[in-house]
């Protein structure tokens, strides 16, 4: 048990909890050191409460379910719990039978919320007293709960109706608010441009004012975490590419990192750093993109086509790095799938600075301009603590002044010996956003240029029989290679039994990946954490009292892609 474990054992002791259940926790480090306390269903929103309420751990990070059917109480609910002072993480466990209610951690956090009607969506799980616990990602007319293990996983549900509208339809175009007002129904999306097709906000007007909101999602959702667990480790890769498709080697680098943690291996350093430039160049499209996106909903199409210029040009160092440029695929489990051309360093840092020109053009594009500032300056503001309530990570969370960034918090890779700054905000508001996003592009420029001028010699990958597959060379040149090959394709990669969280810092926060494995080639459970699911939540909230106008600037902030909010 860690030394963190045994001083949350002390305090939990001394806490309101029933000292006959506590005699029922269980207290222990995984095999990969993550610190785990199984809690009984009666006590976990009380342990919640506690563990806020001094400061131990602020952010619930994520909260999800697994199922196994094998145990006598099938079901489980995990709680992550991350705090932003001490950098610590915790897992909590609570175990259910069926039919059998968790009471709701909605009054502890509420980015509960979303995260718990996921639950209950793909599981079946119950929250007892949440607010609204109904589907969340599949559609009104599925029957059953997809990510149980007694669901097939081909067993496909087609919607054939429509809801009416999220309006009453009673009063016609005309609906009272509270105090008795008119109030006049509108539809946003997801036919629409500025949600980009995937998304509907559902907003009732008080003339420009929005007095009531709601969201829907899951117009794209195809259950990654299902095909996750039916398909080879390695052959998870390319669904996590289709995660964050705006920096897609980002999602590689989350996924491969945790199941090479579970493996206890530790990949060479010249696949390392192949990995870090992959992902700071993500990172800087992947702004380009939001920046991009934003502008060009708020009538800035010049800054548009000028930074998806530049993001075409990061997309050509793709293609000649694997041939591939949306979702590329590169990374593997061990390393990476092949060595940089000859020259690719040297265009990457040629690249590198046209994309530094190419910031400062629209910075002088925009970062000045009036229509730009009244459209973002005071709209979306957000305090630390909210955003933290919410749980807010990555650039929208630094926007308000704290500045979490796991490049620092807990390093990974090189990260520790690179040079570079985090930058933050004050006010949370659409324009430090924005700020926050440009000065980090910097910041990756300038982390991608020390590794590149300085690019570790060795090999791209480890060379283990059991995880990595052997050079083509060697499959056509001799048996031992052919042989290697077929056993590890056809057996898989078989991690130890056991489970571990792992996280990245990607373009929109702590990407996160929870694997299960049962000691089989496929995991048994893989969740994904996506970074601005957790986000959207606060969405209704930020726009309900501001102007119809201020919904696009602040759903543009927020850098929502639906691959990573619907999974």
């Amino acid at each position: 048990m860690s030394n963190t474990l045994e001083s949350l054992r002390s305090d939990l002791s001394q806490s309101p909890v029933s000292r006959e259940r506590f005699a029922n926790y269980k207290f222990y480090s995984t095999a990969v050191r993550d610190d785990v306390i199984e809690v009984p269903k009666d006590d976990i929103v009380a342990v919640l409460r506690f563990f806020k309420e001094t400061g131990r751990f602020d952010i619930l990070m994520d909260l999800c379910g697994a199922h196994y059917p094998e145990r006598p109480k099938p079901f489980e609910v995990v709680y992550h719990l991350f705090s932003t002072r001490t950098f610590q993480r915790l897992r909590l466990k609570v175990q259910l039978s069926e039919g059998e209610a968790v009471d709701t951690a909605t009054s502890v956090w509420r980015s509960a919320n979303w995260f718990e009607r996921e639950a209950w969506d793909m599981f079946g799980i119950k929250f007892a007293g949440h607010p609204n616990l109904i589907r969340l990602l599949t559609h009104h007319e599925f029957q059953g709960h997809p990510l149980r293990k007694d669901y097939d996983a081909d067993r496909q549900q087609h919607c054939s109706s429509a809801l009416p509208l999220h309006f009453d339809p009673s009063y016609s175009h005309l609906l009272p608010d509270a105090k008795g007002h008119n109030l006049v129904p509108l539809n946003i999306g997801p036919s629409h441009p500025s949600t980009h097709g995937t998304l509907r906000v559902m907003a009732e007007l008080d003339g420009e004012t929005i007095a009531r909101a709601n969201v829907e999602l899951g117009f794209l959702h195809r259950c990654f975490e299902k095909m996750a667990e039916t398909h080879p480790y390695n052959q998870v890769i390319p669904y996590t590419d289709r995660l964050n498709y705006c920096s897609a080697p980002m999602n590689n680098v989350g996924y491969c990192k945790t199941v090479e943690r579970l493996l206890g291996v530790e990949i060479p350093q010249k696949a390392q750093a192949m990995r870090i430039i992959l992902a700071e160049l993500s990172r800087i499209i992947d702004h380009f993109v939001c920046i991009g996106a934003n502008c060009v909903d708020l009538g800035a199409l010049t800054a548009f086509f000028q930074l998806f210029t530049y993001r075409e040009q990061v997309y050509n160092l793709f293609e000649k790095l694997c041939g591939a440029r949306l979702t590329v695929s590169l990374t593997r489990i061990g390393g990476m799938a092949q060595d940089a051309p000859p020259g690719w360093f040297d265009d990457v840092l040629e690249t590198c600075k046209r994309i530094r020109q190419g910031i400062d053009d629209v910075e002088g594009l925009i970062t000045n301009n009036k229509i730009w500032i009244q459209r973002t300056q005071n709209v979306g503001a957000i305090s630390a603590e909210d955003a933290i309530q919410w749980g807010y990570t990555g650039p929208l969370l630094r926007a308000t002044g704290v500045g979490l960034d796991l490049r620092k918090a807990q390093p990974y890779y090189m990260y520790d010996q690179l040079d570079f700054d985090v930058p933050v905000g004050s006010t949370g508001d659409c324009y430090d956003r924005y700020l926050v996003r440009v000065a980090e592009m910097r910041q990756s420029l300038k982390i991608v240029e020390q590794v590149c001028k300085n690019v570790p010699e060795g090999d791209f990958t480890i060379r283990d029989k059991g995880i990595v597959l052997p050079e083509k060379k060697d499959v056509y040149g001799n048996i031992e290679g052919l042989m290697n090959h077929f056993m590890l394709v056809i057996k898989g990669l078989r991690p130890p039994v056991g489970d571990i969280y792992d996280a990245t810092e990607a373009a929109n926060g702590e990407l996160g990946f929870y694997l299960v494995s049962d000691g089989s080639g496929r995991p048994h459970r893989l969740r994904v954490r996506p970074p601005c699911f957790a986000i959207y939540q606060s969405f209704p909230e930020q726009i309900t009292g501001g102007l119809l106008s201020d919904v696009i600037s602040i759903l543009g902030s927020m850098n929502l892609i639906a691959g990573e909010l619907d999974r």
